[in-house]
């Protein structure tokens, strides 16, 4: 079967979802069915509070996780030190920026914390002018993990003309 890519001679884009300690297992069996629908890679940053054979998030991703590149760590700093090239966006509802403000490329990599506590203050002040947030009600706390990662990599593939994808 040839896709897009093979028809066109171009590599499919590659944008990457980083779940930092997620704690739901069928938030990340959405967002890894999400990720298998877009070609998007996935790593996963320990600790998890889930076991990833949990039946619970293989019946969130359903039959779709196989389809997913997905890569584990035991830190976000080893994740950072096997990609130092990578250009990374953090997600917090309490970023300045907002998720439209930037123009994603091909590999940018988009950082999401755990559901009951974002990322860490101390990584959100480091990274202050690349952190981004969705607007949102000031009626509520925040969105659903795997909502806001959809939303965001899908403005991504907007921005790129949704390459490779029918």
């Amino acid at each position: 079967m040839s896709t897009s890519a093979d028809r066109q001679g171009e590599q499919p884009l590659a944008f990457h979802i980083v779940l930092v300690e997620p704690e739901i297992p069928a938030n990340t069996g959405n967002i890894a069915r999400t990720c298998a629908a877009t070609g998007a890679h996935l790593h996963l940053v320990r600790p998890l509070g889930f076991q990833t054979d949990d039946k619970t998030l293989k019946r969130a991703g359903l039959d779709y996780w196989h389809a997913v590149q997905v890569e584990y760590y035991d830190s976000f700093q080893e994740m950072l030190d096997r990609w130092p090239g990578g250009r990374f966006f953090y997600a917090s509802t309490r970023a300045a920026h907002r998720y439209a403000d930037f123009q994603f490329q091909d590999g940018d990599f988009f950082v999401f914390g755990k559901e009951t506590k974002g990322l860490p203050q101390q990584l959100i002040e480091q990274n202050e002018a690349t952190c981004m947030r969705i607007p949102i009600s000031n009626d509520v706390r925040s969105l659903n993990l795997s909502n806001s990662a959809a939303i965001v990599l899908y403005e991504a593939l907007r921005q790129n003309l949704f390459a490779n994808l029918e």
